[in-house]
């Protein structure tokens, strides 16, 4: 689907084991118990892919943009908190490789390929809830540096990220639109992590709140320079986002087909020797799960191929592929749960638990609404904000 070549199928397959050993057998307890997947990221950072697209020569994998798309779509399709830990961490290394202002940029990006270190994104805040792209925060100058306070209200792997990447409007801004992105540090002054997450799906991301009080951020810190943030978000950060979490999505969607098709062809009725497959009713609801996947999936690997050569429709085509994964997956694991009925329901499929993953997607910024908005207006030539 993703067009990826012979040595990224290696990968891939690799990738399938890894997943087959790792994670997968870790996905339940960490949903049913609402645990961070400390195993299975462990095993993608011992396995290189915590820089699976940073250049070879800081020790990364150097892979392009539709392997990250392949990889998370695999991963999400044993562990969709797993996959959100990891989206997260890959589109906050993008950040900070594309920053020309951070001062241990190159040293972090080695520890980074290394496994060492886990990455996150703190924008959202409770002043501004879900326009991720307007805090309210401010540096504030201290004699060669600067201070922030900040209720960062969703950071996934707030407990156990290393470093957060972050937004704050530059002093003296004059519009929320003023920012400036910085890396924080969990372990820094000042720094208060909220209590336990336990959240309907997702349930071992570890998206907590995290306050910053008169934390103190030098200008080694800052990844932007002050008031160009606006365009890292909109440029880098948020594609790769959309895209990561469009992935994820998508394979929540192959997950639910899979699982579905195996109970509809191994379940059945002993009064009639039939099985559940033998019903054209949950034939046709199996066959529009499908083509939405592959409705979904088909639109984000055009989007691939538009952020790898860029026109005037790429943003629109970005948005796009992220509302449309949302909604086919809320709509195929609706549609596997109403397919597969009682063992569904009473959690003897593992669909219950995706059709708690996709919900995530409504309420995750940019929000279905937001993205709707932002689509409307990019297709009538109007700014994305207004």
């Amino acid at each position: 689907m993703y067009a990826v070549n012979s040595d990224q199928h290696q990968l891939l397959s690799s990738l399938t084991h890894l997943i087959h050993n790792s994670i997968a057998p870790h996905a339940d307890e960490t949903d049913s118990r609402g645990t961070f997947p400390s195993a299975s990221m462990k095993a993608l950072a011992d396995a290189g892919y915590f820089g699976l697209t940073l250049p070879k020569d800081m020790g990364g994998m150097a892979q392009p943009l539709r392997m990250f798309v392949a990889v998370v779509e695999e991963i999400a399709q044993a562990c969709a908190s797993t996959a959100m830990i990891y989206v997260m961490h890959v589109t906050a290394t993008q950040g900070i490789l594309n920053s020309v202002t951070l001062g241990e940029r190159e040293p972090l990006l080695r520890e980074i390929a290394a496994g060492k270190h886990l990455t996150t994104l703190a924008f959202s805040e409770r002043g501004s809830r879900s326009q991720f792209w307007a805090p309210v925060s401010q540096l504030t100058p201290c004699g060669d540096s600067f201070t922030t306070d900040a209720f960062k209200s969703w950071v996934t792997s707030a407990s156990y990220a290393s470093s957060y990447v972050s937004s704050v409007q530059k002093p003296g801004a004059e519009s929320p639109m003023d920012v400036t992105l910085y890396i924080a540090r969990p372990d820094a002054p000042g720094v208060e992590i909220g209590s336990r997450f336990d959240g309907l799906g997702l349930r071992g991301n570890n998206s907590l709140p995290v306050t910053f009080n008169a934390m103190a951020v030098s200008e080694q810190d800052l990844l932007t320079k002050q008031g160009e943030g606006a365009a890292m978000m909109l440029e880098i950060l948020l594609p790769w986002f959309s895209i990561g979490t469009a992935a994820m999505a998508n394979g929540l969607c192959r997950a639910a087909l899979k699982a579905t098709t195996g109970h509809l062809c191994s379940a059945g009725f002993e009064n009639t020797n039939s099985q559940l497959r033998d019903l054209p009713n949950l034939r046709s609801r199996l066959a529009e799960m499908s083509v939405r996947t592959e409705q979904s999936r088909a639109l984000l690997a055009h989007t691939i191929g538009e952020m790898e050569n860029p026109t005037p429709m790429t943003p629109l085509y970005v948005l796009q592929s992220r509302l449309a994964a949302i909604e086919a997956a809320v709509d195929v694991t609706d549609l596997a749960m109403k397919a597969c009925g009682g063992a569904a329901f009473s959690k003897h499929l593992n669909i219950e638990r995706l059709f708690r993953d996709a919900r995530a997607g409504w309420v995750m910024a940019p929000t279905t609404d937001h993205l709707r908005e932002f689509t409307g207006r990019a297709l009538t030539g109007l700014p994305l904000f207004g």
